[in-house]
């Protein structure tokens, strides 16, 4: 992140907080699964596996919600791959719809969730690459807990910081997703579709010329 462009900075701070305001509605909704959070997705699904007589309908919804994160994913890189000028808001707009459609057709919710947490995954790429990973917080703790050590050493000074900003804005999202779905259920989901939508038209703005 530190070598992104320091303009992507607070759209990537806003795409975390997204995704923590989708998993935590998802996580409700669902009864104890993730829509973004893979790592815990799948230790859930290795103990289903492992315990005697665990398999069963939930190591079905956590594979199923693996796969299609994995789909969403696929989806975002192809059009980033494709479309490599406006590929950000593309893909943006693509998170907008899935979660619109989330909201409205409330028994697909949880899918749909899975699939828009996985595309949007693909809005920061570089050279092929996830540059910034916007769902999964695990490595930014990592990220932060190095340049902490770069700093007390003398190496570096603030580049703690953006990752920082980034975990902030997930637990951030969380919170929130907590409070919108104790308030309105899955339709607290339109309030992540005006926020994806949001972010399409500052990475649209942000678009390169050509």
């Amino acid at each position: 992140m530190i070598r992104s462009d320091r303009a992507s900075w607070p759209l990537a701070i806003g795409l975390s907080l997204l995704a923590g305001y989708v998993d935590a509605i998802g996580f409700q909704w669902l009864g104890g699964y993730f829509v973004s959070f893979m790592s815990g997705n799948g230790t859930m699904l290795a103990l289903g596996l492992a315990t005697p007589g665990g398999a069963g309908h939930g190591v079905a919804i956590l594979a199923g919600l693996l796969a299609l994160f994995v789909v969403g994913v696929m989806a975002g890189t192809l059009i980033r791959l494709t479309r490599p000028r406006l590929g950000q808001a593309i893909v943006l707009l693509l998170v907008a719809l899935l979660l619109a459609i989330a909201a409205a057709l409330r028994g697909w919710a949880a899918l749909l969730m899975a699939v828009a947490m996985g595309v949007a995954n693909a809005t920061f790429e570089r050279d092929g690459e996830v540059s910034i990973g916007v769902t999964y917080m695990t490595g930014t703790l990592v990220k932060i807990g190095q340049h902490l050590a770069r700093t007390i050493a003398g190496r570096t000074r603030w580049a703690w910081l953006p990752y920082l900003l980034l975990w902030t804005g997930f637990v951030a999202g969380a919170a929130l997703g907590a409070l919108g779905y104790a308030a309105w259920g899955v339709a607290a989901l339109w309030g992540a579709v005006g926020a994806a939508l949001l972010g399409a038209g500052a990475a649209w703005r942000m678009a390169p010329a050509i």
